[in-house]
């Protein structure tokens, strides 16, 4: 970004605000992986239906030095993302969705302890299955866990 500036310095032209603007998307993409890196940051989705919870869960677990993000549907998954979703959730969803969810083996937290919400959650290749109230200690083992096998 220096380096354009300077050449428009130079140039005696005002610099290019895309070229700018990329460099500084660049730079920040670097310095989210390198503080993840140094910190060891783990990304946390969050997705649940009930947006008091979801909130408070997402709160918890930055609390405990996860870098938790909270929405009520789906985004783009960020590398290495360990995906908390409320089973609720998954019924709601396109295929394409669902198949995105699969690929990232979501912690499941749900209120059914029933054998077809265990079966859904089977179908979405779950690495957790939690019962809702959340233990916020039980859902970080289960978040390690699913570092672990990676």
């Amino acid at each position: 970004m220096k380096a354009e500036v300077e050449l428009a310095e130079v140039d005696g032209v005002p610099p290019r605000a895309d070229r700018l603007l990329s460099d500084l998307r660049e730079a920040l993409t670097t310095l989210e992986k390198v503080e993840a890196a140094v910190y060891s940051l783990v990304p946390v989705l969050v997705i649940d239906d009930d947006v008091r919870l979801g909130e408070l869960t997402a709160r918890g677990l930055r609390r405990l030095g996860y870098e938790a993000d909270f929405r009520s549907s789906t985004r783009p998954l960020r590398a290495g993302e360990v995906v908390v979703l409320d089973l609720g959730v998954s019924s709601t969803l396109p295929r394409e969705e669902r198949a995105k969810l699969k690929a990232a083996r979501p912690i499941i937290v749900t209120g059914a302890a029933d054998p077809s919400s265990r079966a859904l959650a089977a179908s979405l290749d779950a690495s957790a299955y939690l019962l809702k109230p959340v233990d916020l200690e039980e859902l970080a083992a289960a978040i390690k866990t699913r570092l672990d096998s990676r």
